[in-house]
Parts: C-alpha cells; sequence; structure tokens
C-alpha cells in the first residue's frame, strides 16, 4: 500500500519524482518573467488584433444562418429539395454539431422547405447529441454495419440481411417526399484540398477564380451512387465548393473566438517558458510538453462554464508538443519525443490550441547556450523569414507571393538547403485548410482568411532546426500575428 504522496511505505529517504514536476509547475505559474515579456508584447500589439470574444462557442443563431446562406447559394444551382452534408467539417460548420466521426457515417439534410429545417441520418450512438442539438427530425441506425429489421435498443438481435446505410439514406429521403427532387451534396472532395470544379488542369490555380459550375448528375458508383440508386428520379449536384469558400474566409465572431484561443495559448508560452528556466538542463521534452498541456487545460477551464452536459463546452483542446535536440532537425520527425535538454540544443515548443472549434497553431523555436555561430545564424534568417511571411499576407497579395518572398529570402540569405516545405497553409477547425502558400497556388487573399505561419528551417546533418509559428489574420495592408508569445532574441535565445 502506498502512503498518501504515492511513495512506498518505508522508503523516505528522497520524495518520489513527479512528471511533470508539480513543485517546478508552481514555481513556473508565479513567476513573472516570462508573462511579464508576453503582457509587454500584447501591450504593443493589442490594438491591432481582433477583440477577444467573451463567449466560448458560436451560437446556435449564427449556423442557422450560415445553413440559409448555403442554401441559398444552392438553389442557384438548381437545388431544389435540400442539402445533404456528409463531411465532418461541413456538417459542423453549416450546424453546429460538434462531433467526432469514425467510421460510421453520419450525414445532415437541410431541406429547402423549411428554413428551421434540420434532418440528421446518424449512428445510435450519437442519439443524445443529435436530438439535444438543432434537430427537427431524425433518423438513426444502431450501429455499422446493421442487420436488417432489428436493433437491441428495439428489443432485437436477429441477423437478418446486412443494411446498406447509403441507400437507406436514399430510401428515407424518398419517404419525406424529395426522392425527385434535386439535392446538393459534398461530393467533390477535390475542393477539401484546393481543387476547385474545372480546376483540376488548370497552369494558375486560384481558389477565388471562375470555376465550372457544377450541374445536376446522377452519381454513378461511390456512396453517393448508392444513395441514388435508391431514388431513381432525384438528381444531384455537387456543393463541396461552397462550403468551402465559405470557411475560408472567417467572420468577426469566427476572428474573436481564434482570438481568445490564441490568447490562451500565448499564455500556455509563456508558462513553458518558465517551466524550461525552472528545470533546466536535463529535463525531457516529454515532460515540459505535458506540464504547459497540464497548465494550460486548467486555466481555460477556469473561465468556462461546465457542468459536463453536451454542447455546454465544446471544441476545446489543448495540444503541445515539445522536442529538443536532433528532433527539432525534421520536419514531421518520428521519433519518440524524449530527450533531455542540453546546453547547444535547439528546441522547439508547438502545438494547437481551439476554443469552440476555432484557434490554430502557435510554435516557438528556442537555442540553448553555448551555439555556433552557424545555429545563430539560422535562427536569425528563420525568425526573419517568419516575420516577412505575415507581413505579406495582406487582401491582394496571392499565395504564391507570399511563398516567394519568405523562399527567396531564406535562400538570398545562405540557407538554400535547408527549406523543406512550403512557408503555410490555410487554417481550419480540420487544421489544414486550403489554399495554400505555396509557388505554385495563386489564390487572391481575401480579407478574413486565415494562415499558418511557419516558414520552418531544418538542418539533418548538424542535428538542428527551427519553426516559430503562428496563426496569420488576412488584413488590409498586413497579415496579423494571433499568438502574441514573443519570437526574439530575448524570448527565446536562452542562457541557462
Amino acid at each position: 500500500m502506498k502512503s498518501s504522496d504515492g511513495c512506498e511505505p518505508g522508503v523516505t529517504e528522497q520524495p518520489c519524482e513527479v512528471r511533470p514536476d508539480e513543485r517546478a509547475m508552481s514555481r513556473a505559474e508565479n513567476h513573472r518573467d516570462s508573462f511579464a515579456l508576453l503582457q509587454g508584447e500584447q501591450k504593443k500589439r493589442r490594438q491591432h488584433l481582433p477583440e477577444s470574444a467573451d463567449f466560448n462557442r458560436l451560437p446556435l443563431r449564427w449556423y442557422k444562418a450560415k445553413a440559409r446562406q448555403m442554401k441559398e447559394a444552392a438553389r442557384a444551382r438548381g437545388v431544389d429539395g435540400g442539402i445533404l452534408l456528409t463531411n465532418r467539417w461541413n456538417i459542423i460548420y453549416a450546424t453546429g454539431l460538434l462531433h467526432s466521426t469514425t467510421e460510421r457515417p453520419f450525414a445532415c439534410f437541410l431541406p429547402m422547405d423549411d428554413d428551421e429545417g434540420c434532418i440528421w441520418f446518424h449512428p445510435y450512438l450519437d442519439e443524445s447529441l443529435v436530438r439535444d442539438w438543432w434537430c427537427t427530425d431524425s433518423f438513426s441506425y444502431f450501429d455499422y454495419h446493421q442487420s436488417e429489421g432489428t436493433a437491441p435498443n428495439e428489443g432485437g438481435t436477429d441477423q437478418g440481411r446486412t443494411v446498406n446505410v447509403f441507400r437507406w439514406w436514399g430510401e428515407t429521403l424518398a419517404k419525406l417526399g424529395y426522392g425527385d427532387k434535386t439535392i446538393g451534396i459534398d461530393s467533390g472532395g477535390l475542393a477539401e484540398i484546393g481543387i476547385m470544379p474545372g480546376q483540376e488542369r488548370t497552369d494558375r490555380l486560384d481558389m477565388f477564380a471562375e470555376i465550372d459550375v457544377p450541374t445536376p448528375y446522377r452519381p454513378v458508383g461511390g456512396t453517393f451512387g448508392l444513395m441514388a440508386e435508391a431514388i431513381p428520379e432525384a438528381s444531384f449536384v455537387d456543393v463541396y465548393d461552397i462550403l468551402i469558400r465559405n470557411r475560408m474566409v472567417k467572420d468577426d465572431m469566427e476572428n474573436a473566438l481564434t482570438q481568445r484561443a490564441m490568447d490562451y495559448f500565448s499564455e500556455i508560452h509563456a508558462f513553458a517558458r518558465n517551466y524550461m528556466l525552472e528545470k533546466g538542463p536535463g529535463t525531457l521534452d516529454w515532460e515540459v510538453a505535458n506540464a504547459a498541456a497540464q497548465w494550460g487545460m486548467h486555466r481555460i477551464m477556469k473561465d468556462i462554464p461546465h457542468q459536463g452536459r453536451p454542447h455546454e463546452a465544446v471544441g476545446i483542446e489543448v495540444r503541445v508538443g515539445c522536442r529538443t535536440g536532433r528532433a527539432t532537425a525534421y520536419p514531421h520527425p518520428n521519433q519518440v519525443r524524449w530527450a533531455e535538454i542540453e546546453r547547444g540544443h535547439a528546441l522547439q515548443l508547438a502545438g494547437v490550441v481551439r476554443i469552440g472549434g476555432y484557434g490554430g497553431e502557435q510554435y516557438r523555436s528556442f537555442l540553448f547556450g553555448p551555439w555556433s555561430q552557424w545555429q545563430e545564424r539560422m535562427w536569425e534568417v528563420h525568425t526573419r523569414s517568419y516575420f516577412i511571411q505575415a507581413e505579406q499576407t495582406y487582401a491582394g497579395n496571392t499565395c504564391s507571393n507570399v511563398a516567394k518572398a519568405v523562399l527567396k529570402y531564406q535562400m538570398d540569405n545562405g540557407c538554400g538547403h535547408v527549406i523543406y516545405h512550403r512557408p503555410g497553409h490555410g487554417e481550419g477547425m480540420e487544421g489544414h485548410q486550403p489554399p495554400y502558400q505555396a509557388l505554385g497556388d495563386y489564390t487572391v487573399m481575401q480579407k478574413g482568411m486565415h494562415f499558418s505561419n511557419e516558414p520552418g528551417l531544418y538542418d539533418p546533418e548538424n542535428g538542428f532546426g527551427y519553426n516559430h509559428g503562428n496563426n496569420v489574420l488576412v488584413s488590409d495592408d498586413t497579415g496579423l500575428q494571433m499568438g502574441t508569445a514573443p519570437a526574439d532574441r530575448e524570448w527565446c535565445l536562452i542562457e541557462f
């Protein structure tokens, strides 16, 4: 039996090792060094950033307005039945039902003849979530794969014919009176990676350029083909491009909620920096990450009411990673993060924080003395390119121009051989979202779009790399870095 402090009886010579170290966490929370630096940075930049939201999720009225907007755009394509959404992020964007998905098919139907209508097709395990949200009707199957005509929740366990869920969608829509209508579907999955209808072979990809507007058709094969077989008189038209174009450009409420998440993340960075200073060399990168994540969740949940009920505290994510030494030398390392901080190391503190599904990335790259001239020089080039990227992310500029400005600066300053990727990607609820700040993406940026800010440089030969990161909001004259943890020498270059 262990004592109250977690140690074995009779073993009292040394206290038990705690990871993360609770005493160091307490000191890191109360030490003002990093928090004071953060507050100074915020004071300089706050007037230029969106006001942080005083709400922790978008209200239902916002989603209902978005659903009406999507239907109006679909109506111009001949949709007179409704929109059937099957992609998780499209469903969340148009309805606000934050949910998780597995292999179980999940869909939502927004009927054209009812502005308040929201009809669900879902696995029974999501019954309570669906019924307690925006729901005018719902239809469930027990689980995937279901046996026809029986389910344990209805008192049966017969082993009948396997239900084809996609045909069931069509059969149910027919019973609801939509079997001879034109239905909008999110079938055009290429839009999810930035290729719009008719742009499959274009020489200059621009997501806001003219497209081949999808026209009604009959799907053949795949999930939508199976659904169509059940309603032979219906026609279908793709609306995925409508959803993705709207998801890419955020409004004031989305920006405010994102800013709230990024403000929390900036505080987490200040705590983590203090924790590293408290613990010093010998500390595991894994320990730093977990201390920061634990502190961050406690910090956020102090402000957000929660009683364990569905829909009241949703889309909250604190994901923190830390890697030190050789693992920083690779853009996507596959080795476990279990290395001790050492003098001469580069270290990256990274991750994502979201509130109500909104937020983004914020990374900081540290260098612990003593460092070589090349380590310092590469850090300086990387840090300057991080700011160049934000400065170039303004409305009317192209993604390609941003990439060229950053990559050319890095090459002109002797770092071409340590460039491994584009500077950034569009940022949304799902993480990576088109368009991309890459040389071959000529999308003209619009005010309200979000991009990651990560022009990383990596030197596998010498075992170090850097990748500051941020969430950049496209504005009229420049991009606004929404995370406010400093990215300067005082913050990042540390002598223990």
